[in-house]
């Protein structure tokens, strides 16, 4: 499967050229995050299932096996194109939120995870997805609190944010991570556009219940879309950090997963993905291979009731829930230290995490 969306991603720069010559050569009669490719019709699939996407058995991953000593490598990329095609039919004109940040930022992942994450971005934008990033940068925040000499404080998984804490945070979130993936975007080939949930009152926020022990750690009290549907209606990349103020002006630091779901829901997107440093939900907590591929919104609190779920991936799990009863067709967690998971769980059945189905 990684094999195939490596692929995948070889074909992004003749995909990236075709589209700037269509829109040169039709200006204003389309818009140019849209991408239609010269085939025989296909249906557009619209179950959220993946086991129902029947008519490409032939996945990614036996597009991938396939490769014989008489294929060439430029066949290969086309083979795997078109066993793209439902995938890419199914999701195109759709938004789809991505979180990433935490433990998927790890200082000590691999440096090319982050390469891989911009883009698959870049490449789902080209074929006519509408992918939003929404980040956090926890462990970027604890090195530059470490080098202003303030020791990094935790409660019940979440960061005490005092006043100083959170100037820091504001610096790094919005000032330096939101930027710096900004820049690679760009780099990659698409137009991506920073913003806090400060700009264009994209968040308000709120205290937290237990602000008194936490500080300056907020909620989501409202959200206001009107500043970022344009951009992801004109196929920019929109890249959110997770910083916002209250109706007084003061700021927040919110966590990104609650940030991402309840965005998701004010864009009524198409899908919710939390990258994260593990495989996924797992039935048994203590063995890596007991993934659950699939679950519904039922299934997944009995889960929770059960214990089967515990730790920092039940908040995660309540985000996913709530995104899901608020209008989000499908939420996933995924492991974000595999490389082009985003592409593995978009583009083919076989996913790279857990979905969870309303």
């Amino acid at each position: 499967m990684a094999a195939a969306a490596a692929a995948s991603l070889e074909i992004a720069p003749f995909l990236q050229s075709q589209l700037s010559f269509s829109s040169k050569s039709k200006a204003g009669s389309q818009s140019p995050s849209v991408f239609k490719i010269k085939t025989p019709h296909v249906e557009n699939f619209a179950s959220n299932h993946r086991t129902e996407i029947t008519k490409s058995s032939r996945s990614l991953t036996s597009a991938a096996t396939a490769v014989t000593d008489t294929q060439t490598p430029a066949e290969f990329r086309v083979d795997i194109l078109s066993e793209s095609l439902p995938f890419i039919q199914k999701f195109r004109g759709k938004t789809i939120v991505v979180k990433y940040g935490g433990a998927a930022m790890k200082p000590n992942q691999k440096d090319n995870l982050l390469a891989s994450v911009v883009k698959d971005l870049v490449l789902l934008s080209v074929v006519g997805l509408r992918p939003v990033l929404v980040h956090g940068g926890g462990p970027e925040i604890n090195f530059w609190l470490k080098r202003f000499g303030i020791e990094p404080v935790f409660r019940d998984g979440l960061r005490v944010t005092d006043a100083n804490t959170m100037e820091i945070v504001s610096m790094v979130l919005v000032g330096r991570v939101n930027k710096s993936l900004v820049s690679l975007i760009n780099k990659a080939g698409a137009t991506a556009v920073g913003l806090s949930g400060m700009d264009g009152r994209l968040f308000t926020a709120r205290p937290s219940p237990n602000s008194d022990k936490l500080g300056f750690v907020g909620e989501v009290a409202r959200v206001d879309p009107t500043v970022i549907e344009p951009l992801v209606n004109s196929g920019h990349i929109p890249v959110i950090a997770s910083v916002a103020a209250d109706e007084f002006g003061q700021s927040y630091n919110i966590n990104a997963d609650t940030v991402a779901g309840e965005l998701a829901a004010a864009l009524g997107a198409e899908k919710l993905i939390l990258l994260t440093d593990v495989a996924g939900i797992l039935e048994n907590r203590e063995d890596p291979m007991s993934l659950v591929k699939e679950i519904d919104i039922k299934g997944v609190k009995k889960m929770i009731e059960d214990g089967k779920v515990g730790g920092g991936m039940i908040p995660k799990v309540n985000c996913c829930i709530r995104s899901l009863a608020q209008g989000v067709r499908t939420a996933s967690i995924i492991d974000g230290r595999v490389e082009h998971s985003l592409l593995l769980e978009i583009l083919t059945d076989a996913g790279a995490g857990t979905m969870i189905t309303g």
